[in-house]
């Protein structure tokens, strides 16, 4: 998107966009002023290992990102845009904002090592003071273009080579064995070298940074990355074996220009020097703008950061300013080594996201992943792990202070809700995950014990019966499955268009659904509302066996359509469905929410489905402050203690906490009456509701109106849950 939309020109191949880059940041003032340092610390062997293991990671990254960038184009942004379009803008913004600091962090770091190593020449100059006047300088070359940069970097890239063969091919050879061993210096260890080490392997995001302006990425990406990192393993190995076979390791810990002063012609290293940090410094200099270009042209970022400022080739001059100034506050840090560790851990993070994004690909395979260079899953895998474990051995604290933050930040963009055209491997992720759990549910037998209430709400359109929506959003408390369900009458004019006609209605209830911040399901359905359509619904909604049971209606004032639910009931029983049907108080609503009442006559089958749904509420916090009772009602005195011991025995057993209240009926009364003289004051009453018989749904309907009418609001029960659930006995 960004790509066609600033029209950037690709005019760099295989060889000068990727290869040299990569190359020239490898080699840089890691090669030439730290590996020395490396080796009089760890020795040949554990050198040998430090090296291969930063090479390993920085390897996996390599594959990851030749894999990934086989798979689409790539844009203006490097890994930036490699992440956000894998993972989405949310997470690719998380890592692409530390990732411009850290290559904006990296200029100055090769520009300390370019100062420091003049002073072998001039031992008196300031540091940073001749690291600034260089940054101004590579600020003003960025800002004029890259086209300069690059063929600037292929004469430096010959310089440089001519400095490494000046040290290879120093005749003084005599193996010291001492130098096999660590002998690591006081306050330094494994992980702490190797935390100084690790930006010399960091090329690898170097050289996909003007991916945006190869000509052709897919290509030039994985044999320009591969071949780099190829040569120069081959070429720390080389020089390690050197310096282990050359210089005493107390001279290696100390002697920073150790290359210099044990080469064939000392200046042509001097120049290698010279040449490899003012390269690398001019690589990141050139690629943390385009980084900062793609975050802002994504609204990561403001849309100012991605200025060109009358550049006619799009080139970020914006970005290069910001860039300079990240830079320049760096400087005045002064320390090679601190600010080689605050670029390892800022890197190791990106290495890792980025390998997360090529393992995903490679594990669920969506169908629109078919790159030309594949890429086993565990290689990427491996540097995931690979990354954070070293980042951890390094430092924990400042581990796991860099991941809060991420996750500040993540949490920050999430909120933000970009809106993307294209889609991301986090929905494949997320639809893997649920289709293995739903599988593994399924192969399972529900012990009854483990039941929750998987609801299909007949809510109707967004709003319209919003008593339903509080009443399921209570019930979902406990883990409950809700889906809320919109029925549209096909034989509606309107629904012509079904398939127009259910994404509209999808997008409203979705957005009912965010607004209201409900955990629910949408679901839209074009049926003609009659008979049997509500079990029919029930019937076929769910995964496998993971279906719902339980459905949840609103009692309306249409006698037609009660009775339409009415006559659907002994369907939906047959389907061992439960039924709930909420008939609310218009005037009180759910009251101050402080006292339930359950009305039971000891069977009926409805007793555990009505105390899980009243305690339930209670767990919640809108009913947290209600308390329960069990109404009874008796006709005698004997009844009264033999149902008073009876349900006190029960509530223990199912360890419910509840009031039983015996409610004597001598004489007989209406039970509308006795519900009128002991629950009018009650915020919500639960009823049992009896099984409809055939021609008796008129009398059904009858009872529930007059059951309700003028009562605190009324949930009439109807069970098909196991007995159980409360594991009695």
């Amino acid at each position: 998107m960004q790509a066609n939309k600033e029209n950037n020109i690709r005019r760099f191949n295989t060889f000068t966009g990727v290869f040299i880059p990569t190359l020239l940041s490898i080699f840089g003032v890691i090669l030439f002023l730290r590996t020395g340092w490396v080796i009089g610390n760890t020795g040949f062997i554990e050198g040998v290992i430090l090296i291969t293991l930063a090479m390993s990671i920085s390897l996996a990254t390599g594959l990851s990102l030749s894999s990934i960038s086989t798979n689409k184009e790539i844009g203006v942004g490097g890994v930036y845009y490699i992440i956000s379009r894998s993972l989405g803008l949310d997470v690719g913004g998380t890592i692409g904002i530390p990732l411009f600091i850290s290559q904006s962090i990296s200029v100055a770091f090769y520009l300390i090592g370019f100062a420091e190593s003049l002073k072998g020449i001039f031992p008196t100059l300031p540091i940073i003071p001749i690291a600034s006047a260089v940054l101004i300088l590579f600020t003003i070359i960025a800002y004029v273009g890259t086209d300069f940069v690059v063929k600037l970097q292929i004469g430096i890239f010959a310089a440089l080579i001519l400095g490494i063969l000046s040290f290879a091919f120093n005749p003084h050879f005599s193996l010291i064995s001492e130098n096999l061993s660590p002998h690591y210096l006081p306050g330094q260890n494994f992980w702490t070298v190797f935390a100084v080490f690790f930006p010399a392997v960091t090329g690898v995001t170097a050289g996909i940074a003007m991916s945006g302006e190869l000509k052709n990425p897919k290509k030039a990406i994985p044999i320009g990355i591969i071949s780099a990192l190829t040569v120069s393993y081959i070429t720390y190995i080389a020089i390690t074996f050197k310096l282990s076979a050359t210089v005493p390791y107390s001279i290696l810990q100390k002697d920073t220009l150790v290359m210099v002063h044990y080469s064939l012609i000392p200046y042509l290293v001097y120049i290698g020097i010279w040449m490899a940090t003012l390269s690398s410094a001019l690589t990141f200099i050139v690629g943390a703008p385009r980084t900062l270009q793609a975050l802002a042209y994504d609204g990561i970022v403001p849309s100012a950061f991605a200025a060109t400022l009358g550049s006619k080739k799009k080139e970020p001059r914006a970005g290069v300013l910001i860039t300079f100034l990240i830079a320049q506050g760096i400087l005045f840090l002064g320390s090679l080594n601190t600010v080689a560790i605050i670029i390892t851990m800022f890197f190791l993070i990106t290495y890792a996201v980025t390998n997360l994004a090529a393992t995903l690909y490679s594990i669920l395979k969506p169908p629109t992943f078919r790159p030309s260079f594949k890429t086993p899953w565990y290689i990427p895998f491996y540097g995931v792990v690979g990354s954070y474990i070293v980042m951890l051995l390094i430092n924990a604290t400042a581990t796991t202070v860099a991941t809060l933050l991420l996750l500040i930040l993540y949490g920050f963009l999430r909120k933000r809700h970009f809106k993307q055209a294209w889609g991301d491997i986090k929905t494949g992720t997320l639809v893997s995950i649920a289709k293995f759990c739903l599988l593994k549910v399924s192969e399972k037998k529900q012990d009854p014990k483990e039941w929750r209430p998987n609801v299909l709400v007949f809510s109707g359109a967004p709003g319209e019966r919003p008593y339903l929506t509080d009443f399921a959003k209570f019930l979902s408390f406990n883990d409950g499955i809700i889906t809320l369900v919109n029925i549209l009458d096909k034989r509606d004019k309107n629904c012509n268009n079904i398939t127009e006609i259910k994404n509209k209605e999808t997008e409203k209830l979705i957005s009912y659904i965010k607004e209201n911040k409900l955990d629910f399901f949408p679901k839209i359905i074009v049926e003609g509302i009659k008979e049997g359509t509500f079990s029919k619904i029930s019937q076929y909604y769910g995964f496998g066996t993971i279906e719902a049971n339980t459905a949840l209606f609103g009692w309306g004032k249409n006698r037609e359509n009660q009775l339409k639910l009415v006559n659907d009931i002994n369907n939906l029983m047959k389907l061992k469905k439960d039924v709930l049907i909420l008939n609310p108080n218009q005037d009180k609503g759910w009251g101050k929410r402080e006292k339930i009442d359950i009305w039971w006559g000891g069977k009926g089958g409805n007793f555990a489905l009505m105390t899980f749904i009243a305690h339930t509420l209670v767990d919640s916090p809108e009913w947290k402050r209600s308390g329960i009772r069990i109404m009874k009602i008796v006709n005698s005195e004997e009844e009264e203690k033999i149902f008073g011991t009876a349900y006190k025995k029960l509530l223990k057993a199912a360890r419910l906490e509840a009031e039983i209240v015996i409610v004597p009926n001598s004489p007989q009364r209406e039970f509308k009456e006795l519900i009128r003289k002991y629950s009018s004051s009650s915020d919500l009453i639960i009823l049992g509701l009896g099984i409809p018989k055939e021609n008796e749904q008129s009398q059904i309907v009858d009872k529930i109106n007059h059951l309700s009418e003028k009562m605190p609001t009324t949930l009439f029960v109807r069970s098909m849950t196991p007995k159980d659930i409360w594991d009695i006995g």
